[in-house]
């Protein structure tokens, strides 16, 4: 079955990046930006939202507004993601986890959002669904954290910090079966329509000027 395209699937790999890599760690050949450079370097300004933009922005522009701003919220530190993420108001929370396992699992199913760091929202991923008004999808992400508990040893056998031991994790992955109901889902169920829809409902939840 061929995966849905969705507007996570762009920046997925992006995603994969984030929670796979440690961000503060400097890589061994790095070199020092002159400061002569960087003082032409404009700093990007904030992400603004207002309840005009939010109104008036198309569906998809603004769900990509909205991630972009919650990303401002993060510290550079990724370790604090979680904690992080649990500081928001519930539905910038609901927002935030829905949008990594979009994007995740359409770029490398359940096994790669549970791989990723994006696998520690599983167990608030249920009820930020049935925040946005998708039921459907809650009942799957039920489903799947039960067996990704159950199965834990088998599907993570093989996942020794290497690639190979990643894409060899995929082989007669119980997960799987989850992958394709969620592709199917999307057949049906417009989830970046449902999640611009949910902040134009929550407005003031995400209102930042």
């Amino acid at each position: 079955m061929i995966r849905p395209i969705s507007i996570c699937l762009l920046v997925s790999c992006v995603l994969v990046l984030l929670h796979s890599c440690d961000r503060g760690k400097e890589p061994e050949n790095s070199k020092e930006i002159p400061p002569s450079i960087t003082e032409d370097i404009p700093e990007e300004e904030p992400i603004l939202l207002t309840s005009e933009i939010i109104d008036t922005t198309n569906d998809l522009d603004l769900i990509f507004l909205v991630f972009d701003y919650l990303l401002e919220k993060m510290p550079e530190d990724y370790e604090k993601e979680y904690e992080t993420v649990l500081s928001f108001s519930k539905e910038q929370q609901a927002f935030y986890v829905i949008f990594i396992l979009d994007g995740e699992v359409n770029n490398g199913g359940f096994n790669q959002y549970y791989y990723n760091s994006s696998g520690q929202f599983a167990s608030i991923t249920p009820d930020a669904f049935e925040l946005i008004g998708a039921p459907k999808h809650a009942e799957l992400m039920r489903r799947a954290n039960t067996i990704y508990e159950r199965e834990n040893q088998n599907i993570t056998d093989k996942q020794d910090g290497t690639m190979k031991g990643f894409m060899d994790s995929y082989e007669n992955n119980p997960l799987d079966e989850f992958d394709e109901e969620y592709y199917s889902l999307a057949e049906s169920i417009n989830l970046d329509k449902l999640l611009a829809e949910f902040v134009r409902k929550n407005k003031t939840a995400f209102i930042n000027s």
